[in-house]
């Protein structure tokens, strides 16, 4: 049986680590690299870095800052925020990534999901989905939640595995820094429509959350930020209690 992966999140603004909640309300939460060292010590599975207000001019420092923490840390690490094209993917991973996220783009896109996977792979390739109930749909967002679509989370989903997507990173919205626990509902529904791996994001607010998401969620990977950052559940800790529920885990 496949272990279940904790994944610490770093949104990256300007440099450093920062958390909000629903996407706003942000507040510093420390230097990437210093965390990224932390975690990868303190038992973490992967590390996700998401540069939440990439722009064209700040990717070489987000490139840079890649290179540093891949540098500090030996534990498999995926990189977002910004990436448009191959030409964005390949410096990343030269820089040390070993995935990469894409989001709005693949939306704006889909074709570019297709393109990735043909020159680097299904393995390293994420689309991360940021969606929110509205009348009664999951609705897939951009720009970091601050766009609507006319898209639905599971026909979406549906279309970026056939496209050749290597796993799914669903943030709930709604949930999103509200520490009440994952979307396990709508997770369930994407594990029964989908045959690759699902990264459960948003809500994250105690163990018996992540032990939820894994058995009502059916999530392979639960991805956390703040609980993290602010030290209000220790990875390691946390690993040994999911293992005590009987749940797959690597310690």
């Amino acid at each position: 049986m496949l272990t279940k992966r904790i994944i610490p999140c770093l949104d990256i603004k300007d440099g450093r680590t920062v958390k909000g909640v629903n996407f706003v309300n942000l507040r510093d939460a420390g230097d990437p690299v210093e965390l990224a060292t932390l975690y990868s010590e303190n038992g973490a599975d992967e590390l996700v870095f998401l540069d939440i207000s990439a722009t064209e001019e700040k990717r070489k420092t987000l490139a840079n800052l890649v290179l540093n923490i891949a540098e500090a840390i030996n534990i498999p690490f995926t990189v977002g925020g910004g990436i448009s094209s191959v030409a964005d993917v390949a410096v990343l991973l030269n820089n040390g990534a070993d995935k990469v996220s894409i989001n709005s783009s693949a939306v704006k896109n889909p074709q570019l999901i297709n393109d990735l996977v043909a020159k680097f792979g299904t393995q390293c390739i994420v689309v991360a989905i940021d969606a929110k109930i509205i009348h009664g749909e999951w609705i897939v967002h951009l720009v970091g939640g601050k766009v609507p679509t006319q898209l639905n989370l599971f026909d979406w989903a549906k279309e970026v595995e056939q496209r050749g997507a290597g796993e799914i990173l669903f943030t709930s919205m709604d949930n999103d820094g509200t520490k009440d626990g994952f979307a396990n509902e709508a997770l369930a529904k994407l594990s029964e429509v989908l045959n690759i791996p699902i990264i459960a994001s948003g809500g994250a607010g105690s163990i018996k959350h992540f032990s939820d998401t894994f058995t009502i969620g059916k999530a392979d990977a639960a991805l956390a930020a703040s609980v993290f950052h602010f030290k209000e559940i220790e990875i390691s800790v946390l690993k040994k209690e999911l293992k005590q529920k009987g749940i797959p885990v690597r310690l």
